[in-house]
Order: structure tokens, then sequence, then C-alpha cells
């Protein structure tokens, strides 16, 4: 494919519209409130029956997506392995996509009764998300030269949060109109949104995959490959072990993921259970939130033009660990409605520079991106699973979900330390 190819490089930053569907109405916005709600009225409060178990809803939500996020740390080294031996990076891309778009439609009959059936739902839909965008990434080195990555990368997730931002005041309109739209219930209205993001999720990826090509070398699928895939995958960490640069900013890049996607996917339960926003206040701040972060994006991208990835990204990560602070003493929701408005800011700055930062260190001259982006994955996988881990283990231990909320803060500081000790080169910085 031809680097800075406007239709190419559009393309790529479509499957951020397609796939962030997923991200803010099934993760962040509308599923956790409407699972709150209906296991509540399902069992007659906070405790669920999950396979004769007895459970806290909340904790067994964030236990699930753990379990989602270890999965994908164990699948996606090998798969990864194996797209850059036979070059077919978009085929498991599409197969991770088609995946998580069915569990999305499937959560439509999720009613909080069956709440195993629901939490396998998010767990497969949370699979295919991940899964998808291990590939998905592995194609920005390909699509465009060090000096447009930034920028490519915050166009992707700008792109993602007006999309998202778009369908999910589609939804809220059908919600709080049920009648008008022929639903008998919110609750019905509410579960139809769940099919809308599926189907909008399968249907815009086809832009992304139809200009977004392999680069197949030759080599036969056949019984051999799993190992030949193990080998690319060792072919990469010898070359990974002896970047220094690049060990350290994955040092980094674990230590403070383990804070922002665990504020990222827990702040509406934070939001819901310590402040007391109702439902259609959770949706008007995760709005907020969306609209905030198209701006974090580019702005972050332009600062990091003047002073480097490494200033920009410290300034993100010291502006985190204040939201995590200062989260535990709020109380009033105009209070957290502000905070959110910095949470959004910052939300769309450290994924957009952390995922363009990373494309820089990897060779130009490679075709293992894939495997690469694996390491990657891994590293912010693994984030997840121990940052929210961490988070439910805390809320269960002290039974106070403030507590969760600000130990969050030590893992933006040590990454923010470690980050300090990475050497950028000028191509790195550029």
């Amino acid at each position: 494919m031809e680097k800075n190819n406007k239709r190419i490089i559009n393309a790529w930053a479509s499957y951020d519209w397609s796939n962030s569907v997923y991200n803010l109405i099934i993760t962040t916005a509308i599923f956790p409130i409407y699972y709150s709600a209906a296991t509540k009225d399902a069992f007659g409060g906070d405790i669920v029956q999950f396979f004769g178990m007895s459970v806290k809803n909340t904790v067994l939500y964030t236990y699930a997506i753990s379990f989602s996020f270890l999965i994908i740390v164990f699948l996606s080294p090998v798969l990864s392995g194996i797209a850059d031996y036979a070059g077919i990076k978009k085929r498991f891309m599409k197969g991770f996509t088609y995946i998580g778009a069915m569990a999305c439609i499937g959560l439509y009959f999720f009613n909080g009764e069956n709440v195993e059936y629901g939490i396998a739902c998010s767990v497969i839909a949370s699979i295919g998300f991940a899964g998808s965008l291990v590939f998905y990434n592995a194609f920005l080195p390909e699509v465009a030269t060090v000096d447009r990555m930034d920028n490519l990368s915050a166009k992707g997730f700008a792109m993602g949060y007006i999309g998202s931002v778009i369908l999910l005041i589609v939804n809220l309109v059908i919600i709080l109109n049920p009648d008008t739209f022929g639903f008998a219930t919110k609750s019905n209205a509410t579960k139809f949104g769940f099919l809308l993001v599926g189907f909008w999720w399968l249907g815009f990826s086809q832009i992304a995959f139809y200009y977004l090509k392999d680069r197949p070398t030759g080599h036969k699928i056949n019984s051999k490959v799993l190992s030949k895939g193990i080998q690319e995958l060792k072919k990469v960490f010898s070359a990974l072990s002896q970047k220094m640069v690049m060990k350290r900013f994955l040092v980094s890049f674990f230590i403070f993921s383990m804070g922002v996607h665990t504020v990222m996917l827990l702040a509406p339960l934070f939001a819901e259970s310590e402040i007391g926003f109702e439902a259609d206040q959770m949706i008007m701040l995760v709005i907020i939130l969306q609209i905030l972060a198209v701006f974090g994006a580019y702005f972050f991208a332009y600062l990091s033009r003047i002073k480097g990835n490494k200033f920009a990204i410290g300034v993100i990560l010291i502006m985190w660990a204040a939201v995590c602070v200062l989260s535990y003493f709020l109380h009033e929701k105009i209070s957290f409605y502000i905070m959110g408005g910095i949470i959004g800011i910052v939300m769309g700055a450290i994924q957009s520079l952390s995922r363009s930062t990373y494309s820089k260190l990897i060779p130009t001259d490679t075709l293992d991106t894939a495997s690469y982006f694996s390491f990657y994955d891994i590293t912010e996988k693994l984030a997840i699973v121990v940052g929210t881990f961490s988070y439910a283990y805390i809320e269960q231990v002290t039974g106070n979900m403030r507590y969760s909320m600000i130990s969050m803060a030590l893992f933006f500081i040590v990454g923010f330390v470690i980050l300090q000790t990475v050497n950028f080169t000028k191509r790195e910085i550029v």
C-alpha cells in the first residue's frame, strides 16, 4: 500500500469510526447502566447468583472484563505471529470484528435474569474488540510515514469519538421516547441499541476492509503454521529485547495503562455508585467526554510536534494522577462534570499519542508490524487485567469504590517517573 495515500489513511481511520461505538455504548455509557439496573431488578439487589456463586454485580462485571482481556493476552501473540508469517493481518482483523459485532447483537437477549449469558456475550464482545485492534493498529506504520503518525492516530480516535457520539445520541433519543419508536418499555428500547451497535460496527468496518490490503508472503497455512507463528514472534521479541528505548517505553506504558483503562472502563459505575448519577445524566457526561476527547487528541498531537512525545505524554500523566486524587473528594454532580471534562481531554490524548509513539519505535523496514503490536497489545491488556482486578479487589475489601479510584493515581505517577528515563531520538519525537 502507498503510504500517506489520502483514501487509504481515511479508510484506516474509518475503522475507529466503526468500532468505537462498542467502546462507548457497550463498555462505557449504556450497557453498564442497563446491566446494573437489570440485575438489580432480577435479583432484588446488588448481589447476583452467577453459576451458584453470590457476588456483587459491579464486581462480577469488572472481573469479567479482566477475564476477557486475559484471553486476548494469550491469543494475540500467536495469532499476530501467524498473521505476519502469512501476511494476513486483515483476515484476522475481520474475524475478530465479526465475532465482536455478533456478540453485541447477542446482548439484545440479555434481561438481567440470564446473567451468565449476559456476561458471556460481554466477554466475547470485548475479545472481538480488543483482538481486532491488534491488527488494526499494526496497519498504522504501513499507511503513514513517521511525520504523519501522530496526526493520523489522533484523526482515528477523533473519528471514533464523533461516530460513537452520533450513535449514542440516536440511542438516547430512542430510549427517552420508546413509544414513538414502537417499544413497549425503555428496557426494550435500550436493548435495541445493542443491535444498532453490532450492525454499525459490521457495516462501517467494510470501508477499512475494502481499502486496507494484506501483504501475502506466499507461506501456506498448514499444520506447521502455529510453530511458524511462534518463531515469528520470537524473532520480534529478540529484536525488541535489544531496543532499550522501546522496552522502557513499554514498561512505562504498562504501568500508566493500568490506570488509564481502568478509570475509563469503570468511571460510569463510580459516578452511579458514589456520586448518584442517573442514567440520563451519565449519558450526558459521556457525550461531554467524547467531544472533549477529540480536542484532547488533536491538541496533544500539536503539543508533541512542538515539545516532543515524551513531554506531551508526561503532561497527560500528571493530569491523570490529579484526576484520580481529586475524584476521591468529589460528592457533588457539578464537580464531577468538571472532572469528567478533564478526563475527556486526557482520555483522547493518552490513547492517541501512546499508539503513535510506539509506531515510531517500530523499524521502518520490518514486515512484522502485527507481531510488534502484539507486544504493545499484551502490555496494554495485561495492564487492564491488573488494573481492573486491583480496582475490584480494593472495592471488595474496603467496600468503598473511592479507595479504588484514588489508588489509580499511583500507576500514573510511577509511569511518569519511568517515562523520564526514556531517551527518544529525533526520529521518534517528530
